[in-house]
């Protein structure tokens, strides 16, 4: 409770310009509300991710059969492997690691699956400026 009670009306009511103003932000909210689900459909910005359902035993073979096929090297007990471009990629997230470590060359366009053995993970291939949220069951690509 305040020392000294203010009147029972203490405000003043919005004067011409305050009404201006609110209105036009209340119409740029409507505005943006609208526009962000339009333009995810039809804007020009990097897709979500193409996606398939898979079980983490179906891609854990996926994955090791592309570490037989291409792994030129080790590093701390981890498969290094040159793929081809024209076969498809299978990195695997689990807790702590992504699974193998990928040499590709530059210039080559890749298609890269990704899946989650365990938990959700965060993925981001730069100067792209590609972000992905890696779910276990999924097949990103």
């Amino acid at each position: 409770m305040a020392i000294y009670e203010p009147e029972r009306v203490w405000w003043n009511p919005l004067s011409k310009d305050e009404r201006i103003w609110v209105a036009l932000a209340l119409i740029w909210m409507l505005v943006s509300f609208i526009f962000m689900p339009i333009y995810h459909l039809v804007g020009a910005q990097n897709p979500p991710a193409e996606t398939y359902a898979v079980s983490a035993g179906d891609f854990d073979k996926l994955v090791e059969g592309m570490v037989e096929k291409y792994k030129v090297g080790e590093e701390n007990g981890i498969p290094v492997v040159r793929p081809s471009a024209d076969e498809p990629v299978y990195i695997r997230a689990s807790m702590w690691q992504w699974y193998p470590i990928v040499e590709l060359e530059k210039g080559k366009t890749y298609r890269l699956n990704l899946s989650s053995m365990d938990i959700q993970h965060g993925f981001s291939l730069q100067p792209i400026n590609i972000n992905l949220m890696v779910f276990p069951g999924y097949d990103y690509v």
